[in-house]
């Protein structure tokens, strides 16, 4: 199709498009972190320890983790649009079958299969934004998308709380499930695998893709794209794997587990976790936004947005330990909200490094690869923390210790990756 007149507004198609990502990263994550909300409730009906709980945390991130790198392929191989819808309408029916669950191991399946569903989305989502957006725009849109990392929680804690409160915690899978097959259908009118094949495409919006260095048009030909297997090659795809298994460690146990902490660590009420629990974390959708613009704005100067990330994850560790030493449920809080601005100051960073390195052409693959890492740190975390519960006579200090050992060794990893890009990144 031809692209239309030259747009005179402030809109851009593009603009659109990420409107409709991140009302379906909205509810993938509404979907996923319900769970921390109704996991106490969910222990109490099937009397199961906190080691089993997290076994039910961990189910998601088998199926996620597993179906990482196969979803990429798939977006690489037949494009981001098929691959988005079906994975939102996949997710949201096994949303709704988790309200129907009557016994530990079905649930285990379950939780494993919608995993699958979830995994195929975000791949999906970075290599659109990696095809729409010009390089100087693409960690303030990710960072708009990857909003939801926190906003998802805090909502989720807010409508969870108030529901299992009226209704019990059964209702809340069965009601997210629904709004994601209407996003699906929104999704897959709207969206177009390349820009010049969506018929609202401006030239003026056409222009500012095809003059960028960092955009390789699916459709384009005559022009050698990088290969999955040369990518593989380079050191910086194993650094950021690494990381992000370190950081996912940190961010995974944090949301995970926050909710049941506060109700048994702090003793909250539900009505007191609707409030001050999602309280982190819409402090983190406000990171996240100013964490992508600044890393925009100092990669434009010459700075690498490693010296972000690597500070960033120093003082969300401090924070950590702050939060279950302070003596006050005040001081707990504040410190969660402290943790959780720069956790995801730091996650918006690191992304931005992310869709830095990997070209566009590969970018379903190769932010699949970085992803695995994390959703294989959310399977350990998951598990993990209720263990050190269990261990520990039900106090949560061990599980603390271990989620700030990750933020740590990310930093660390972080301070070995070179300025410039990997070859098969280069133009």
């Amino acid at each position: 199709m031809q692209a239309g007149s030259a747009s005179k507004g402030f809109w851009r198609v593009r603009y659109t498009v990420l409107g409709i990502m991140l009302t379906a990263w909205l509810f993938s994550f509404l979907d996923r972190m319900v769970m921390g909300i109704a996991l106490p409730y969910i222990g109490a009906d099937f009397n199961l320890t906190n080691e089993q709980l997290g076994l039910i945390m961990s189910a998601f991130f088998v199926g996620y983790a597993l179906f990482q790198i196969p979803g990429g392929l798939l977006a690489d191989k037949f494009g981001p649009r098929k691959v988005m819808a079906g994975a939102i309408t996949w997710w949201s029916v096994f949303t709704s079958m988790t309200g129907l669950v009557f016994s530990l191991p079905i649930m285990l399946v379950v939780r494993c299969v919608f995993g699958i569903g979830e995994a195929a989305f975000p791949l999906a989502s970075w290599k659109t934004i990696a095809t729409y957006f010009p390089s100087s725009q693409r960690a303030t849109a990710t960072a708009i998308q990857s909003c939801v990392n926190a906003l998802g929680p805090a909502l989720a804690t807010m409508a969870a709380a108030s529901i299992i409160s009226m209704f019990g915690w059964r209702h809340v899978f069965v009601v997210l499930g629904l709004p994601g097959l209407l996003i699906a259908l929104a999704l897959y009118l709207y969206v177009r695998n390349d820009p010049k094949d969506h018929p609202g495409m401006s030239a003026e919006e056409l222009k500012e893709l095809e003059e960028d260095p960092g955009i390789v048009s699916l459709s384009a030909s005559g022009q050698e794209k990088p290969t999955f297997g040369q990518l593989m090659r380079q050191p910086i795809l194993w650094q950021m794997v690494i990381i992000w298994f370190a950081f996912d460690i940190t961010y995974w146990g944090f949301v995970s587990w926050l909710p049941s902490y506060l109700i048994k660590g702090r003793g909250f009420s539900l009505a007191e976790l609707g409030l001050l629990g999602s309280l982190p974390f819409f402090v983190g959708t406000v990171a996240l936004i100013i964490g992508g613009f600044f890393s925009d704005n100092l990669k434009a100067k010459g700075v690498h947005r490693k010296w972000i990330f690597i500070p960033t994850c120093a003082i969300a560790a401090i924070a950590l330990y702050v939060t279950f030493k302070a003596e006050t449920v005040t001081g707990s809080v504040t410190a969660q909200c402290v943790a959780a601005f720069f956790l995801f100051l730091a996650f918006a960073a690191f992304w931005g490094i992310v869709v830095d390195s990997i070209p566009p052409a590969i970018m379903g693959a190769g932010s699949a690869t970085v992803n695995f890492g994390g959703q294989m740190a959310g399977i350990v975390a998951g598990w993990a923390v209720g263990k050190l519960i269990d261990l520990n006579g039900g106090s949560f200090e061990w599980a603390f210790f271990f989620l700030m050992g990750g933020t740590i060794l990310a930093l660390l990893v972080a301070l070995t990756i070179k300025n410039e890009k990997p070859a098969a990144a280069k133009s």
